[in-house]
């Protein structure tokens, strides 16, 4: 009855779907196994796209005794009892200790600053996965010890390799649905392949997938589908301005034990992306509540993040500068770096005011500034 994810989980390196710039020959952790270079390193990708497979395959490969924690429920003890065993360990078999924290993002600075000094000295090789940004959620001391591999979302051809060896045979249709589903993940594929396979067989079709999804035990999954439902949901409540619903759906994530921070981040680019100009302040009240989060965190920034959800399902609504901006990035794409007008070049040198860098430049101009070709370009057309 094992689910069909762990049963398919590759051993070895060659086993592994997927990642060939980081697994393939002369790549970097390819090559770190081969030579059984013992080394922290933070693997920072989407879930489902081999993290823990990774670190487990890496570990054997060094002979290390591994270690696996989840951030989400572990502490400062149990850095203590696996460290309390380090010094045994390697008196009597010199095996090194490898420690994989998942979900290191949920570390909090004082408990990454607990975990530092075992890193350093060495008694623990740490391996740590995140699906957030490395640079914003571990901190630079922990982080300048450790190198950072960033792991892409499962392929199209990787994710057919992937259902091939699971026994499946998808038609065109069920492919196509079941790659739009796992949205790079490999583990959400499995797992809904799993439901599919026990219900109806080998006969996957895209009407079976549909049943198998409403299969209670595989919608509540936190990590996948419960989780990406939510957060969609949570935002275009907001968006539509039904601050009741979008409450509703916060609570959701609140009492499932959603990440803060990763909620808050959402916030701060929802006040931008679809509040922007209409409401400037949104952007101000979604950074305080973000920094509230980090700052008191579970259970007293809930309510911190209620009084954000209600501030901006409130608010007025605009894509104007989210709109500009894509169009902006759409004619740099189009037309590259184009000349810059001489009248508003910088000219710190006799060189560049000879060749007129700046000439006729006055603090208040009505002329436009755009490179000639897009002089009668508007992307704020009201303006």
């Amino acid at each position: 009855m094992e689910p069909l994810a762990n049963r398919l989980r590759p051993t070895t390196l060659d086993e592994v779907v997927g990642q060939e710039h980081l697994v393939g020959e002369g790549k970097p952790l390819r090559v770190a196994i081969e030579k059984k270079h013992l080394f922290s390193f933070i693997l920072w990708g989407p879930p489902g796209t081999g993290k823990t497979t990774i670190a487990r395959i890496y570990a054997r490969a060094l002979d290390a005794e591994l270690h696996e924690l989840s951030a989400v429920s572990a502490g400062k003890d149990d850095i203590r009892k696996i460290v309390g065993t380090v010094g045994q360990g390697r008196t009597l078999n010199l095996r090194p200790k490898v420690l994989f924290l998942d979900e290191i993002h949920r570390f909090n600075k004082s408990q990454q600053d607990f975990l530092l000094p075992y890193v350093e000295s060495g008694e623990l090789t740490l391996i740590g996965a995140t699906t957030e940004n490395p640079s914003f959620e571990i901190i630079p001391a922990l982080l300048s010890r450790s190198r950072v591999f960033v792991l892409e979302p499962i392929s199209e051809e990787a994710l057919r390799v992937i259902t091939k060896r699971a026994g499946v045979t998808l038609g065109k249709d069920a492919f196509e649905w079941v790659m739009g589903y796992a949205n790079g993940d490999a583990r959400r594929a499995l797992t809904l392949l799993d439901g599919a396979l026990a219900l109806y067989g080998k006969k996957i079709t895209v009407a079976n997938l549909n049943k198998a999804l409403e299969d209670p035990h595989l919608r509540y999954d936190k990590k996948g589908d419960e989780h990406y439902d939510t957060i969609s949901a949570f935002i275009k409540s907001m968006r539509a301005s039904q601050p009741d619903a979008a409450m509703y759906y916060l609570a959701r994530m609140v009492q499932a034990g959603e990440d803060p921070l990763f909620i808050a981040r959402r916030m701060v680019i929802f006040a931008s992306e679809d509040i922007g100009l209409a409401q400037p302040t949104a952007l101000v009240v979604a950074n305080a509540v973000f920094r509230a989060c980090e700052t008191i965190g579970y259970p007293e920034c809930a309510i911190t993040l209620a009084h954000g959800v209600a501030y901006l399902s409130y608010s007025k609504k605009t894509k104007s500068a989210y709109e500009a901006l894509r169009e902006a990035q759409a004619d740099v794409k189009k037309f590259g770096n184009l000349p810059v007008p001489k009248k508003i070049r910088n000219a710190p040198t006799k060189l560049m005011k000879d060749l007129e860098y700046g000439k006729g430049y006055e603090r208040y101009d009505d002329e436009s500034y755009m490179p000639d070709k897009l002089k009668k370009k508007r992307y704020f057309p009201e303006a």
